[in-house]
């Protein structure tokens, strides 16, 4: 199965980051925008694998939206406001996962399976 896909973890409280609006960008036009369900993932891919095509692409993540929706108060303007994670497609058979957890004050990310 090839494709992309992601998920994202609210590190903050221990679970997963519903409702996070984010948007999939490759040479700065947006490929398409999504919202996380209550597992913290988008319901379906957000590239299959007829779609995937070798390059750069980009994940923008509104994670101080998020946070403020939450009722966290975050300063202004806040550390992290929008999480953006630059990555490369080589291999397009394969399938790319790009898991962002995430907390007001840092992330990692990773390729995940």
């Amino acid at each position: 199965m090839s494709g992309l896909t992601t998920h994202i973890l609210d590190t903050m409280h221990g679970r997963p980051a519903a409702g996070v609006r984010l948007r999939l960008s490759r040479d700065g036009k947006t490929v398409t925008s999504a919202v996380t369900n209550l597992d913290g993932r988008v319901d379906s891919p957000l590239l299959t694998g007829d779609q995937l095509t070798p390059g750069r692409y980009r994940l923008a993540f509104e994670i101080g939206e998020y946070y403020r929706d939450l009722g966290v108060t975050l300063p202004e303007p806040a550390f992290l406001d929008v999480v953006v994670i630059d990555f490369g497609v080589a291999d397009t058979a394969s399938h790319y996962h790009v898991p962002l957890l995430v907390s007001p004050y840092g992330y990692s990310t990773y390729r995940g399976s």
